[in-house]
């Protein structure tokens, strides 16, 4: 996948002064023209001022820009939060020439800190003016945080003759869990799609990517996914058919920016997927995987490389999910640390040691009990793990 412009789009990234260094931290996503619009957003009870306007603006399914800032959250700010929102979105509205109303807005970083709304006022211009079809990578590098690469990628499809392009960026490190996490994510495509076949796909694609990760099982205040499609291509996403089409191609952009997400994690020296099969439901196979991906003694022996199998077997165990210990067998990718309940020797346990060493592997626990399947992917906790967020606002 590479990473290139839809049709009647452009994008920039700038450095508006938000963050302590010169990085770039306010960004920009523009349609040539208004296009339908579908959004999810955190979970979470504590809502950011951005997340509370674009629940309510996206109601019409419409949007033409996404204005964006890193560094701070503009979360738990009160009444001059929402102003602050509305605000940016304005400011990036009158500079466009556009309606406000057609401007979604997102904010990353420090909870609890008023918006500099008058750093995002001098820079709109410089912003506005740096606009291209090829300025992905700065809007990427707009909205990292933690980050510590931009996260990107490009799919194209085809339907019924007509290519259509689909590009999406994203950022997050830290705060990562199902159901959303402290991610930003804005996807642009060139499709004609509803608003409502827009936010169908979009729900099961998230479903199947972003709710599928952790970092480290907290949920943020301010995650928010936006898709726009313009509909310049010609293609058009209305048949079943076309419907299944549409969905590959965007679940395929979607679980590339989840991996990149978790690989960039912060810390993060391993990307590890934890596979249940044959549970007897799948919600209690995602209930064990999750429990697994969550347990800090089975993260932090991914760290350490330890084919400490009886932490995975205890989390198993605490998951709430009936099981037969007696039934379990656990693998690292083709390894069988574990049959029936019982480990199988030194000797296997210096080839899962092997397997661990890897920067990516998959840990498969099979109940034995039913057809119910569910995976996560997870990482390591590492040292830097405690470090960047003990130094976060310092």
């Amino acid at each position: 996948m590479t990473n290139i412009m839809c049709s009647g789009f452009k994008a920039a990234g700038v450095a508006a002064g938000i963050k302590k260094k010169d990085k770039k931290d306010l960004g920009l996503m523009v349609s040539q023209v208004p296009a339908n619009v579908a959004g999810v957003f955190t979970k979470n009870r504590v809502k950011a001022a951005p997340v509370i306007l674009d629940r309510e603006r996206i109601k019409t399914g419409v949007c033409q820009a996404i204005v964006v800032n890193s560094g701070n959250a503009n979360c738990c700010t009160g009444e001059q939060g929402i102003r602050d929102a509305k605000t940016m979105a304005s400011l990036a509205a009158s500079e466009l020439g556009i309606s406000e109303d057609l401007v979604l807005v997102a904010s990353t970083g420090v909870i609890g800190e008023p918006l500099p709304i008058e750093k995002i006022d001098a820079a709109m211009p410089t912003l506005v003016n740096s606009l291209k079809s090829e300025g992905i990578p700065d809007l990427a590098r707009s909205i990292m945080t933690t980050d510590t690469v931009p996260k990107m990628v490009s799919a194209k499809g085809v339907v019924d003759g007509k290519t259509f392009t689909v590009t999406g960026v994203a950022k997050g490190a830290g705060m990562i869990r199902p159901d959303m996490a402290t991610m930003l994510c804005f996807v642009c495509m060139d499709v004609k799609v509803s608003s409502d076949i827009l936010k169908e796909i979009l729900v099961r694609a998230v479903n199947r990517s972003f709710n599928r990760i952790t970092i480290d099982g907290d949920t943020s205040t301010n995650d928010t996914v936006l898709i726009m499609a313009n509909g310049l291509s010609g293609a058009v996403i209305q048949s079943p058919a076309q419907k299944d089409i549409f969905q590959k191609i965007l679940d395929e952009i979607f679980l590339d920016l989840a991996k990149q997400l978790v690989r960039d994690g912060e810390g993060v020296t391993k990307l590890v997927e934890i596979m249940v099969r044959n549970a007897v439901s799948d919600s209690d196979a995602r209930k064990i995987a999750d429990t697994v991906a969550h347990s800090p003694l089975v993260k932090t022996a991914f760290f350490g490389e330890d084919a400490n199998w009886g932490r995975i077997a205890g989390a198993v165990g605490r998951a709430g999910v009936q099981i037969d210990p007696d039934k379990i067998d656990v693998y690292f990718d083709d390894v069988q640390m574990v049959k029936a309940g019982m480990g199988q020797g030194k000797t296997v346990e210096a080839e899962t040691a092997k397997v661990l060493k890897r920067p990516e592997f998959t840990v498969t626990i099979d109940l034995n009990s039913g057809s119910g399947s569910g995976s996560i992917l997870t990482c390591d906790f590492s040292l830097d793990y405690v470090r960047i967020n003990a130094d976060y606002r310092s």
